[in-house]
């Protein structure tokens, strides 16, 4: 046996912490979303177009793509009826490898009629708090050596205010000058969450994707990220529900992807009409991979999968 094989072995085997963990807290996360009434639901792997967003790029499979997010179908779902639905599933992306990123990783997403971003907020803390309590964590975690806070409420911060309090310029002076995500990147990511988890809400319109925006302030979206020790971990938003400004977004996405020689993704209709149907909703995405680690107490993502694409 080379050696190469017997080193996998040996990274297999030093995992096994880590994958019993994974494994527990997979089964904490359903049956939180199964006691409140969650269904949980299953949609394919493989899609004819993801939605057009100007910094993701999906992979190839055939004449189709590997999904970015389930979140084309499960809004489907909520348009065809269904009230509350949750999957963990696999995700794809593109060119995506790092200490925090793999090309294929798995994702919790879960979305409910009639509810608003504040609310789905709520949500995501009680799940979250009940899932550190499953796994031994009720009142604080340690992470690189720092305590967090898990009592609630969580802190909450408008990206405003964040630029106000870390940034060195304005929200509005970053994307002025095209520099919000390096802006957040070096002097807003590193802390947020330290003390305790916090959910940063109010995006800039402009970065709105599928998210509504605001009716009572037009410059900003009612979408939100969580963030614990400095680590993004979710990424939520009350559902832009018109399908015309939604069809204008998405062809805005289109230009930039092609400015950039990205690959062109047919118009997602069947989505775009579901729209139409589809009630006041809000919905999140959650990384499991990203929440393993901090629970491992790594700021590697290699840690707490069983196989990386080098191993393989």
């Amino acid at each position: 046996m080379s050696e190469s094989l017997l080193d996998n072995d040996f990274n297999l085997a030093r995992k096994s912490q880590a994958l019993q963990a994974r494994a527990k807290l997979i089964q904490s996360i359903c049956l939180f979303f199964i006691h409140h009434g969650f269904l949980e639901i299953e949609t394919p792997l493989r899609i004819p177009s993801p939605a057009p967003e100007e910094h993701i790029e999906a992979i190839p499979s055939d004449d189709w793509f590997l999904q970015t997010s389930p979140e084309l179908c499960m809004k489907r779902l909520l348009a065809a009826g269904y009230q509350r639905i949750f999957q963990i599933s696999k995700c794809f992306r593109a060119a995506e490898r790092g200490n925090k990123h793999l090309p294929e990783f798995t994702m919790l997403e879960w979305y409910v009629a009639q509810f608003d971003y504040h609310q789905i907020m709520y949500q995501c803390e009680a799940m979250l708090i009940n899932a550190f309590k499953d796994m031994g964590h009720d009142q604080y975690i340690i992470l690189q050596n720092k305590n967090i806070n898990l009592a609630p409420p969580w802190e909450r911060i408008t990206v405003a205010d964040a630029f106000s309090r870390y940034a060195p310029i304005s929200c509005q002076e970053a994307l002025h000058q095209d520099t919000f995500d390096e802006i957040m990147v070096e002097y807003i990511e590193p802390l947020l969450g330290i003390d305790r988890p916090t959910f940063i809400y109010d995006y800039p319109a402009k970065l709105a994707a599928l998210a509504k925006i605001k009716m009572n302030d037009p410059t900003v979206a009612e979408r939100f990220e969580l963030y614990i020790g400095g680590l993004e971990l979710a990424n939520g938003f009350s559902e832009l529900t018109d399908m015309n400004e939604q069809r204008q977004r998405f062809e805005e996405a289109l230009k930039l992807r092609s400015a950039k020689n990205w690959a062109r993704y047919a118009m997602p209709e069947k989505f775009l009409q579901a729209l139409q149907t589809m009630p006041e909703s809000a919905g999140i995405a959650l990384g499991i991979d990203r929440l393993l680690m901090i629970l491992a107490n790594t700021c590697q993502i290699d840690d707490v999968v069983a196989f990386t694409p080098e191993m393989l």
